[in-house]
């Protein structure tokens, strides 16, 4: 397996007015002796730029100081008012990364009931409505040369037996699973349980460590939230949580996949701090499962 980092992990960076931008992500990632960076995009880009552009000059950048971009991460929403137009504009994102020879683009599935949706509520309904949409996507990503893929993320497509379910409806070949390994516990997941399940459908993996409390507990304070179930959770440096990351990577690892690993730092600590030492742990770890 293979070192990677996700530009977002450095987004407190970009917004604090110390003029740190996405090519300093790319360049201090390269300093950490990592093998590849995610780049994380949107619908906006810097003053300059088209969405086209700022990608194409971020990918040169990370071949220039040798980095691999393994993966163009963007979100979605396929559960709203006009499907077929969420789909158009995530296929703009699909052209981007196909023009800039990214191999995997992920996607979200559905974040929550939108505005005036007075439906039924419940996750078969929703998986009824997305499954079809998103194997169309994933038809038009395989004719430009690039995968797609969905992690588990957003409340209601985040169980592992929802994810289950949801790559049984999709079916396709072209669609797989990005693992995140520390995102379970939102929905009060053993973690290493919840992966077992999805191995076989891993394409890309998230390291991602977070420190849990009983919901028995008073509340910690600021930088934790609140699990589905009512437990405490606090992002933290990878590591350094109470999510099983050497386990988890481990069994990843056996069950055949040997591809990139981003670190997704969202703590509390400092920004720089967390991305260093979460990116040592990282690759200590890969080290030992590599033997």
């Amino acid at each position: 397996m293979k070192s990677c980092v996700s530009t977002y992990s450095y987004s407190p960076l970009y917004w604090n007015g110390s003029g740190f931008t996405r090519f300093d992500a790319i360049d201090k990632t390269k300093e950490l002796g990592c093998n590849g960076v995610e780049f994380v995009l949107d619908d906006e880009a810097p003053d300059g730029y088209t969405p086209r552009d700022y990608a194409l000059a971020l990918k040169s950048h990370a071949d220039d100081v040798g980095l691999t971009v393994p993966i163009y991460t963007t979100g979605a929403d396929f559960f709203c008012a006009d499907p077929e137009r969420e789909a158009e504009r995530l296929c703009k994102h699909i052209d981007i990364a196909a023009e800039c020879g990214i191999p995997l683009l992920r996607h979200d599935v559905a974040k929550q009931y939108y505005d005036g949706y007075d439906g039924v509520k419940t996750f078969h309904f929703v998986l009824d409505k997305v499954a079809p949409i998103i194997s169309q996507v994933a038809d038009y990503a395989k004719e430009r040369g690039v995968m797609t893929c969905s992690e588990n993320h957003g409340r209601l497509m985040q169980d592992s037996n929802r994810m289950v379910e949801l790559f049984t409806a999709v079916n396709n070949k072209n669609y797989g699973f990005l693992c995140d390994i520390g995102n379970f516990g939102g929905v009060d997941e053993d973690c290493s349980t919840a992966v077992s399940r999805l191995l076989d459908l891993i394409v890309y993996v998230h390291a991602k460590d977070c420190f849990t409390r009983s919901g028995m507990m008073y509340d910690p304070g600021r930088g934790y939230n609140r699990s589905r179930a009512g437990n405490y959770r606090r992002p933290t440096i990878f590591g350094q949580g109470t999510v099983p990351t050497f386990q988890i990577l481990s069994a990843i690892k056996q069950s055949g996949y040997d591809g990139f690993v981003s670190l997704e730092f969202e703590g509390m600590e400092p920004t720089m701090l967390g991305i260093e030492i979460g990116v040592e742990n990282l690759q200590r770890m890969i080290k030992d499962i590599e033997g």
